[in-house]
């Protein structure tokens, strides 16, 4: 089954197009973990079988707060080559081919430690951050101050 064009990206790795999406259903399980963020990517000009990443972070609309990862070309590019290092071939008909990213992969995959985000209301703020690299939160208000000079 091809993956619907709209919403998917296109991407040329060495020399061959691809399209890819990051999966927009959570697979919410039992509720007590995170589900992981995975993205899909198929061959453009003969859609056969299809690639799913599993990523070792939260999809950034998890419930717990867990840390996420932006999924940006570089990423899915590293993920599609090694996919075809262990045997994927996307223009053939076939079952889905899986492949399963570890800490460690990543890491080798982007050619640095990767930058977690974590949810906090408003947006994104970078692991370790604090409120001041939340770009839309200027100032958070407590209950106790009701007074009415609030500029922001």
């Amino acid at each position: 089954m091809a993956m619907p064009r709209k919403g998917s990206r296109l991407i040329t790795v060495d020399g061959t197009a691809f399209r890819w999406r990051v999966s927009h259903r959570p697979a919410f399980g039992d509720g007590t973990s995170a589900a992981p963020l995975t993205f899909v990517v198929e061959h453009d000009e003969t859609p056969g079988r299809v690639l799913l990443v599993s990523l070792p972070c939260a999809r950034p609309d998890n419930w717990q707060g867990a840390r996420t990862i932006a999924v940006r070309p570089p990423l899915v590019a590293a993920c599609v080559r090694r996919a075809l290092e262990q045997g994927w071939t996307p223009a053939r008909p076939g079952p889905r081919f899986t492949l399963a990213v570890t800490e460690d992969d990543l890491t080798e995959l982007l050619g640095s430690s990767p930058a977690y985000l974590v949810p906090f209301l408003w947006g994104m703020m970078p692991e370790g951050g604090t409120i001041r690299d939340l770009p839309r939160a200027r100032q958070i208000w407590s209950r106790e101050n009701t007074g009415t000079d609030r500029t922001l």
